[in-house]
């Protein structure tokens, strides 16, 4: 099958879970895509539906509604072998190095495990130990890091290993989960930078979620803002960073820390408390916190609007922009 550009898109995908009585709508309606090659940052609150999200990619979850194609494929409908072969090309990067590692097990056997699913990528055990070793230099360790624990590891050296055990599979795309925001500020920088690295020799794609707005503008070239289940505004970094066009955007930019004084602005402070995803407001679910709400917020949703590329649902968006025709 011809390679496509654009390498997973995301249309109207939806996913709910039973509590109690009633249902929890974590995912309503996402759309997104990812270019082979690009990072795409997911930001938003606790509880507005990243690992949701990325957990159906992951295909941990299946969705309720939608489409989720990838290359081409839907891999929801593969079984069998080809299911396996497809789950070698989207690999997940976790947030806590320290737990998301088997202490009894070596750094070598961490990233070596994925082969004993997927035999026939590395069937030879030369192979194996030579790719395992290559794969501890390209991430910074070196090969003698094979034989120690994780327990002998620092924080930003034991995520450098969830990194390489990523790469282990070759995949198109890797799901970053808050990768380095259990790290100090400097190796923080340094696994972004062996990430930004490694994206430009092996044309990796990432999803990269995070709170933090100053590392998603650093590391990605789109930015998707999600609130209660949805995506609503997205666009190239820059613009959505420089021009935000939903008030939630604004919000959450004006709460960034920034150290030149010239650059901080006003704070816009939100009142209210985040509205429970069982029970979402109506129409447009930020309005019951949102300064621009008007009678008509309340009673539809919002349409998205696209200013050239840069989309946003709001009924009154800060920017300047042009409905999505139909």
């Amino acid at each position: 099958m011809q390679m496509s550009e654009q390498l997973l898109e995301v249309r109207g995908l939806r996913k709910s879970f039973r509590v109690g009585k009633n249902r929890l709508t974590a995912l309503d309606g996402i759309d997104l895509d990812l270019a082979r090659g690009e990072t795409l940052g997911l930001v938003g609150e606790s509880g507005c539906g990243k690992s949701t999200l990325a957990r159906t990619l992951m295909m941990l979850e299946r969705p309720d509604a939608g489409s989720v194609t990838f290359d081409g494929i839907d891999p929801f409908s593969l079984r069998g072998k080809e299911l396996l072969k497809f789950r070698r090309r989207v690999q997940m990067v976790f947030q806590d190095p320290y737990a998301s590692l088997n202490s009894r097990m070596t750094a070598g056997d961490i990233i070596s495990e994925p082969w004993r699913t997927h035999k026939t990528l590395y069937p030879n055990r030369k192979d194996r130990e030579l790719r395992m070793r290559g794969l501890l230099d390209m991430v910074g360790l070196g090969a003698k890091a094979a034989d120690k624990y994780p327990q002998e590891f620092s924080g930003g050296q034991r995520q450098r290993i969830g990194i390489a055990r990523a790469l282990a599979l070759d995949p198109d795309v890797i799901i970053c989960d808050e990768p380095v925001s259990a790290l100090d500020l400097s190796v923080q920088a340094q696994v972004l930078n062996l990430l930004n690295d490694l994206q430009q020799e092996l044309k990796i794609s990432y999803l990269f979620i995070s709170h933090d707005l100053s590392v998603v503008r650093h590391v990605a070239d789109r930015v998707t803002v999600m609130y209660l289940g949805r995506m609503i505004e997205s666009g190239r970094t820059e613009d959505v960073y420089r021009s935000p066009a939903h008030p939630y955007t604004a919000a959450l930019m004006s709460a960034a820390p920034k150290l030149d004084a010239a650059d901080r602005g006003d704070r816009i402070l939100l009142s209210g408390e985040v509205p429970s995803p069982l029970n979402p407001p109506s129409g447009c679910r930020f309005r019951t916190r949102c300064w621009q709400a008007t009678e008509i917020c309340a009673t539809h949703e919002p349409a998205a609007h696209d200013d050239s590329g840069h989309v946003a649902e709001c009924h009154h968006p800060l920017q300047p922009a042009v409905p999505v025709s139909a």
